[in-house]
């Protein structure tokens, strides 16, 4: 047998998406070149690794067993880079953080300097809703973690980065002339709603809860981006982190519904688990953000000090 290093990375990586087109995109491939590598490296087996039914590909139980070797062949292969690099002086591995999705508005700001000031470093970034980044940490499975509402179940320690701050959002057909409106008048609008293990849905529902209001009518979306579109759409009104519609804000497609009880005030914590061993890379990290993070808030966030 002789395959390549390419042909390996390519198998795997159509394992881990079943499309030969999705791959591509995510290798930065032609659809024609994947498939060519994908024919090659099957050309080296006397077992199918895929089969087409109904014209969606799946993987074999064969093919599985041979992603899975790929998987720590290629890990190996990741370890000899960054043993190189750390001979050679460099710092050098992967960073894993978790962030709930909201904070994909945050924390590529306090990452970016860092990383490419490492070039050895791979950062592997996952962004996700509140309850899968929180599993994360439980097991392990992630350096750090980005979250506005701190785990009751978990020992950690933390640094807070920046305030977050929570309002009543709508599109410009909701008039207001500045004064702040009763919060019972939510009662009236269709409330848009986060998914299930959301932290910005578990803020919104607290609030909610504790101002005894009722919701004539509830819209359930899964991302943020899918709550700006119906807001922008006219579905309703939604309970919304400032950090994410800076630019609709300043566009001015969407509003800020001035409301007695709002904004809510929380805090971005970067979080670990008490008594985590950190990795160098991940021991630096977290030196860089202790020295730095007052000079990325100031450069990057001062703008929602205006709201």
């Amino acid at each position: 047998m002789n395959y390549t290093l390419s042909q390996l990375q390519i198998f795997l990586k159509i394992t881990q998406t079943s499309s030969i087109t999705r791959a591509s995109e995510e290798l930065n491939l032609t659809q024609p070149a994947v498939s060519i590598q994908l024919k090659n490296f099957q050309d080296q087996f006397k077992i199918p690794l895929t089969e087409v039914i109904g014209r969606k590909l799946f993987v074999t139980e064969f093919g599985k067993e041979i992603a899975s070797a790929i998987e720590n062949i290629l890990n190996e292969v990741s370890k000899i880079d960054h043993k190189t690099l750390a001979f050679s002086g460099k710092l050098s591995g992967k960073l894993k953080i978790a962030v709930v999705s909201t904070g994909k508005y945050v924390m590529p700001f306090f990452l970016s300097k860092f990383i490419k000031d490492n070039d050895g470093v791979d950062l592997l970034l996952d962004v996700t809703n509140k309850a899968k980044v929180i599993d994360s940490l439980a097991k392990n499975e992630i350096d750090f973690a980005l979250v506005s509402v701190l785990p009751n179940n978990l020992q950690i320690e933390k640094i807070e980065l920046l305030k977050n701050k929570l309002f009543l959002v709508g599109n410009n057909e909701y008039k207001t002339n500045k004064k702040k409106v009763d919060k019972k008048m939510l009662e009236k609008f269709s409330l848009i709603y986060r998914e299930e293990g959301s932290a910005t849905r578990t803020i919104m529902e607290k609030f909610i809860a504790k101002n005894s209001l009722s919701v004539r009518k509830k819209i359930e979306l899964t991302s943020n981006e899918a709550i700006k579109q119906a807001l922008l759409a006219g579905l309703g009104v939604s309970v919304m982190p400032l950090i994410g519609i800076r630019n609709e804000l300043r566009d001015k497609t969407l509003q800020i519904i001035p409301t007695i009880g709002l904004p809510i005030a929380t805090t971005w914590n970067l979080i670990w688990l008490k008594g985590k061993k950190f990795s160098p890379v991940a021991e630096n990290f977290i030196n860089y953000i202790k020295k730095e993070k007052t000079n990325i808030v100031k450069e990057h966030f001062n703008w929602s000090e205006e709201f």
